[in-house]
């Protein structure tokens, strides 16, 4: 059975998320960059009739009946969940692919319920390894036609009309948003390296290559800085999404935790059974000036080692993906080719494959999570030598946002480019590929180049 589709019209997805930002579980997934070939829906959710949290080994299951704490494995009970509330829906063809399911956060932390991986005795985090709803109504933003929709999931359409006009009614409050304003004084950032120690972390990346236990490894620092009073998490992502536009860009509300990102990178999306990634490895800023900017971009295209990172991120992938499609339909469609975003360059390729018809695309994150382009190769010694080397759990960064809806379609970004806020905290990471070349301090540099615009933002 398909969803009741009701079409709309003047409804903005940023001023439909406005209105409801404030409700915990509200979620926005947003194509904010219009040039991208990727950015053409845009999504907008709140309310769901269930929640999944996982933190450490701890699962609470919460809707309007009940609040369930269990043990297991957060995958398993995801797709038992998923399947739970609605069971072989039917998607209306030739409108947006989300038409209800699962959405939201996948942290890079839900990693320890796939592998052994050891606890280094980091400080914990707040942010939930899993933060899950199950939506049974969404408004979805066609960007190419102008047309907005709202899906709803009900038993007659009594029921759908009622609940739709409740949503429309949220969505639709009039709310004037402040303009953002820069913070006075700037804020003030810190890291968990200076320079010369993450050098030496780079260096002992390096080290383990050689030494044959790794080919690659991503290494992050993470900035943090007080939160003023004054600024709204929301607010500041409308400003972020205009001055650094990026396709698989997303806010989420968790209660306590507030997550804004403006990421370039595609994780996984499945469409009709074809499965595809988009791996972003190799990066150069970009620049004012027409000239150095095309020098950049040539740099870019014929680095050695900046391919090298790629190519080894794309046979991760492969692999990856061969565990749960069908035999032989993994396939390289683009290699290292050029994509320019608002403040720097970088080399992108896609991978695509069939899904096998025993599997779920629960299935396929399980087996890709998290995205190799941002641990590294081999996946699993590459996260113990993260884990090892960056001092600090993840916690959202390097994880996903995304969407699976109950037709089997799914949709997910890599988490970089991103801000977690609590009550007191604002934190940004930025990493890069370290491979045998690696230079330390260019490394450390490329973490500022890629946080510089999220810094400038503010």
């Amino acid at each position: 059975m398909p969803p009741f589709l009701y079409e709309i019209s003047d409804i903005d997805p940023i001023e439909a998320f406005l209105a409801i930002k404030h409700i915990p579980y509200s979620l926005l997934l947003d194509s904010a960059d219009k040039k991208h070939p990727a950015s053409r829906y845009s999504y907008v959710m709140c309310m769901p009739v269930e929640t999944i949290e996982a933190k450490n080994d701890s699962i609470t299951v919460t809707n309007w009946e009940q609040r369930l704490s269990l043990k297991g494995n957060p995958f398993e009970l995801l797709q038992d969940r998923l399947s739970s509330w609605v069971n072989d829906v039917k998607r209306l063809e030739g409108l947006p692919p989300f038409q209800g399911g699962a959405a939201g956060l996948f942290g890079y932390d839900l990693a320890r319920s796939l592998e052994k991986l050891p606890d280094n005795n980091h400080d914990k985090n707040a942010v939930p390894d899993l933060a899950v709803g199950i939506y049974d109504q969404v408004l979805a933003f066609d960007h190419l036609r102008k047309r907005s929709y709202i899906f709803t999931h009900a038993h007659n359409e009594e029921e759908a009309i009622k609940k739709r006009d409740h949503f429309i009614k949220l969505i639709t409050q009039k709310i004037d948003a402040p303009a953002y304003e820069k913070q006075d004084p700037p804020l003030n950032w810190s890291s968990n390296f200076d320079e010369d120690s993450y050098c030496e972390a780079v260096q002992k990346t390096i080290d383990y290559i050689y030494a044959g236990d790794i080919f690659q490894a991503n290494l992050s620092q993470c900035f943090t800085a007080p939160r003023p009073e004054n600024l709204d998490p929301f607010i500041h992502y409308c400003h972020m999404r205009e001055v650094n536009p990026a396709p698989f860009a997303c806010y989420m509300n968790i209660g306590d935790i507030k997550i804004s990102s403006v990421s370039p990178e595609r994780f996984i999306t499945i469409n009709d059974g074809l499965i595809e990634t988009c791996p972003v490895k190799g990066t150069k800023p970009r620049s004012d000036n027409i000239v150095e900017d095309k020098n950049n971009k040539k740099e870019l295209l014929e680095s050695e080692k900046e391919r090298a990172e790629n190519t080894m991120i794309v046979d991760l992938l492969r692999n990856d993906l061969s565990k749960i499609c069908i035999p032989d339909s993994v396939e390289v469609t683009r290699l290292c080719e050029l994509e320019s975003f608002a403040s720097v360059h970088h080399l992108v390729s896609t991978v695509q494959a069939r899904l096998a018809k025993n599997k779920t695309p629960v299935d396929v994150l399980r087996a890709c999570f998290p995205g190799g382009s941002i641990t590294g190769a081999p996946k699993i010694r590459a996260m113990e030598i993260i884990g090892e080397l960056e001092t600090i759990d993840r916690g959202a960064y390097c994880g996903s946002i995304g969407y699976i809806g109950f037709d089997g379609s799914m949709d997910t970004n890599i988490l970089i480019r991103t801000l977690t806020y609590d009550d007191d905290t604002i934190t940004l990471q930025a990493g890069g590929g370290v491979v045998a070349e690696s230079a330390p301090k260019t490394e450390y540099q490329e973490t500022l180049d890629k946080a510089s615009a999220i810094f400038q933002s503010f």
